[in-house]
């Protein structure tokens, strides 16, 4: 039902059309597909990981200097409890701390005044910046790479979505479940779906990420060594008219401690997100990437996010 698809297919074009099939029905089917042969080095990922575990071990007064919460721009660190991601169990709070980093501007950029941009809170680690800039530019030319073939399954042209995401309101968030007793009513990261366009997601192999296709109960997507985990999240569904799908996905809390490098690929603040030509009649009103995401992160946090 998650399929894994070697990129490669597409980037070499020795089979483009075959690819974009198996992708755009993915996109309809559970909205989930794994990607391999991505070109991302191992090594990077390995560092990025590495740089996230590196903070996630400092102390908790450490941390919390950099605390979302005071962010206007949703970067920094969220503690374990402050996050509640199942809007229909308002009393459940996730069993999770993440770190948040954004688009890198320098700070005389005249981009710094849009919603949501603003500095990234980068920790006193040696390397930390670095490696996590590196990986944030990898995933996301990935992201836009990704959009070409996304394109092409709906008749636009390839490079249709480049203006949308070449200054987007990415935010690539390092997560790290903690160990626990899954006993009931305890979740990792409560029923959800993501908010931008696409989530390119790298886990460290630990289970507990499931997903709940349309009519359909909970199954567990796949780890693959190396592979990406794509979702379609909701810009992207509204984008396309609900041809695509953006599914319900949640993580149980894991029997040992679980991490995972999550790219959500948000678009542009300025870009119109309305029904993409060919679609048919819109089904929701015009709104931008700034206002969308506002939106979403408002119903999120305990202490609420503004832009």
């Amino acid at each position: 039902m998650i399929p894994v698809l070697d990129w490669s297919r597409f980037t070499s074009g020795k089979d483009r059309d075959g690819f974009v099939k198996d992708l755009g029905n993915a996109c309809r089917d559970t909205g989930f597909f794994l990607v391999s042969g991505h070109g991302i080095p191992q090594i990077l990922i390995n560092d990025a990981f590495k740089a996230a575990d590196d903070f996630f071990a400092l102390p908790t007064e450490v941390k919390a200097a950099s605390d979302i919460r005071k962010s206007r721009n949703n970067r920094g660190w969220s503690a374990e409890g402050t996050e509640n991601l199942d809007d229909s169990k308002p009393d459940q709070v996730d069993r999770k701390e993440a770190f948040n980093i954004g688009l890198e501007l320098a700070d005389d950029d005249p981009r710094m005044g849009q919603p949501f941009r603003g500095p990234n809170n980068w920790p006193d680690l040696p390397g930390f910046r670095d490696t996590m800039l590196a990986y944030f530019n990898a995933v996301h030319q990935l992201g836009i790479d990704l959009h070409h073939a996304i394109a092409l399954d709906l008749d636009l042209t390839e490079d249709y979505f480049d203006p949308f995401l070449d200054e987007p309101l990415a935010t690539l968030r390092m997560l790290h479940y903690p160990a626990g007793d899954p006993a009931p009513g305890t979740i990792g990261a409560g029923e959800h779906t993501d908010y931008g366009s696409i989530t390119v997601l790298m886990g460290d192999g630990e289970p507990g990420l499931q997903v709940k296709p349309r009519g359909k109960d909970w199954i567990d997507v796949p780890a693959i060594p190396g592979a990406f985990i794509i979702n379609i999240a909701d810009c992207l569904m509204r984008w396309t008219n609900d041809i695509y799908v953006s599914t319900p996905h949640r993580v149980l809390v894991p029997k040992n401690q679980r991490r995972s490098l999550a790219f959500f690929l948000d678009p542009n603040p300025d870009a119109v997100i309305e029904a993409l030509p060919g679609t048919g009649a819109a089904k929701y009103p015009p709104v931008t990437g700034a206002e969308y995401l506002k939106m979403r992160l408002d119903a999120t946090y305990k202490d609420k996010v503004t832009a």
